[in-house]
């Protein structure tokens, strides 16, 4: 298969875990016979200095001729810290949304066998998860009408949903659920919000279409706290924007660390893969930053054009590297010399001799290949 792949890498730790995603792609393409064809563009902060826009025209241009996306993270301090910036680097990630109609962001969230005694919940209450949370991504509050009054001292988000929005995304959920547990769990305020009340009556009208799947219900406070006390219960979550972007961070503590955390936003034509973590520019260029969940993202990636022997191949790759303690120190205590370029390098050389398992230690502290 032959592929255009366009590479935002973004801010901080962004270029270096993008990099280890494409050195695991090149590894695909070479084992299967496939061509993979990189290009990169900028976005967020490091757009904004260079042109004065998160998202140039010439990125979206690329993105819009180019199969699929593969993203880093945006974000820079000095913006952060503004609250009266005008044009900040989250503008040009919702525009690229908005403009490429990317309306379901689809975030998997696994609690690794090996990774268990990292979270800092109990084995016993995690161990067996596996959810897809399923984030509505182009309406809602964060694209809803704001205002600021003239004195500065009071302001408004208006947060709208359409029937068509909550349709799109709640036909895939559903889907998804067929092929896992059955089970979908809606996620809303519908006890005080006008917008919920839409949902649930449209996921309710929908879930009589696929009658095989199991459809719940849970107000967002109290899914956030069943997340945390008996996440086993999930398998599907679906939910609007905002809630989804809470959800998922809160999620991601059951792994051990937001840098596993994988995501694809999709929409009818285009494809976007990403790690959900931020742009953590504390730990640029440190070596340190965790690249597994882009690489998971270009797993996604890979399953989206149903390259999916690719995909599953990556994913093995990770679990050994996981198991073998050949990872960031976010998740590993073993080894203080495992830095961001020999992760992916063990999941390279995986991808070509997944049948070895013996680990040389010695050519990992010399930086050479990791499997013999």
């Amino acid at each position: 298969m032959k592929l255009q792949i366009a590479v935002l890498p973004g801010d901080g730790i962004g270029p270096e875990v993008t990099a280890q995603a494409i050195k695991v792609l090149k590894a695909v393409a070479l084992e299967f016979d496939h061509s993979f064809h990189f290009k990169f563009g900028s976005v967020g902060a490091i757009a904004i200095d260079e042109t004065g826009n998160p998202l140039p025209e010439e990125t979206l241009d690329l993105c819009e001729n180019s199969d699929a996306v593969l993203f880093g993270s945006i974000g820079h301090p000095k913006y952060d810290n503004d609250p009266s910036a005008k044009i900040r680097p989250e503008q040009g990630l919702l525009r690229l949304r908005k403009s490429l109609g990317l309306y379901a962001n689809i975030r998997p969230v696994k609690a690794y066998d090996s990774l268990l005694n990292k979270s800092p919940l109990k084995r016993n209450i995690i161990k067996g998860t596996d959810i897809s949370i399923y984030r509505e991504l182009t309406g809602g509050i964060y694209f809803g009408d704001k205002s600021l009054s003239e004195d500065g001292n009071q302001a408004s988000d208006l947060c709208v949903y359409s029937r068509e929005e909550i349709e799109r995304i709640t036909h895939l959920a559903f889907k998804s659920a067929l092929s896992r547990k059955q089970k979908v769990t809606l996620v809303d305020k519908a006890n005080v919000l006008e917008s919920s009340r839409l949902w649930r009556k449209v996921v309710t009208e929908i879930s009589k279409d696929y009658p095989k799947v199991e459809l719940d219900y849970l107000f967002v406070d109290n899914a956030a706290m069943q997340l945390i006390l008996n996440p086993k219960q999930f398998d599907v979550i679906l939910t609007e924007n905002m809630f989804g972007d809470i959800i998922s961070d809160e999620a991601s503590v059951i792994g051990g660390s937001i840098g596993l955390l994988a995501s694809a936003s999709i929409g009818d034509k285009y494809a976007l893969f990403e790690p959900i973590h931020g742009s953590f520019p504390q730990a640029a260029n440190k070596g340190v930053a965790n690249p597994i969940a882009s690489i998971l993202s270009a797993a996604m990636l890979l399953d989206h054009f149903a390259l999916y022997d690719e995909a599953e191949i990556i994913r093995k790759g990770v679990e050994k590297s996981l198991k073998l303690h050949i990872s960031t120190p976010d998740v590993n205590t073993k080894f203080d010399n495992i830095t961001t370029s020999k992760v992916g390098e063990f999941i390279e050389d995986y991808i070509s001799n997944p049948k070895d398992s013996n680990l040389n230690f010695t050519n990992i502290h010399l930086g050479q290949s990791t499997i013999i």
